[in-house]
């Protein structure tokens, strides 16, 4: 979960802040973020402001469109793209 860094960074927020706003010890939230259950990666993206995917793309892979994103493969380089309805 290499991405929370990258929004931690762009939102301008330290793990210590963010451990505060999880109510967790930052001790933990290093545990967490190695392996972490679905209850807690949806509990970082809600606290993060971010949709749970988010969490798993790199920010130079999503390019947003009018009418959604567009995902880089890191594999094939190919764009994925997901309709926002």
């Amino acid at each position: 979960m290499d991405n929370i860094e990258a929004l931690l960074k762009e939102k301008g927020l330290t793990k210590t802040a963010f451990s505060d706003l999880l109510g967790i010890k930052k001790q933990n939230l290093n545990g967490l973020m190695k392996n972490p259950t679905l209850e807690t990666i949806k509990k970082f993206a809600s606290v993060l402001g971010v949709e749970t995917w988010q969490l798993f793309a790199n920010p130079e892979e999503i390019h947003h469109k009018k009418d959604g994103i567009s995902l880089t493969c890191p594999h094939c380089g190919k764009d994925i793209n997901l309709k926002i309805e």
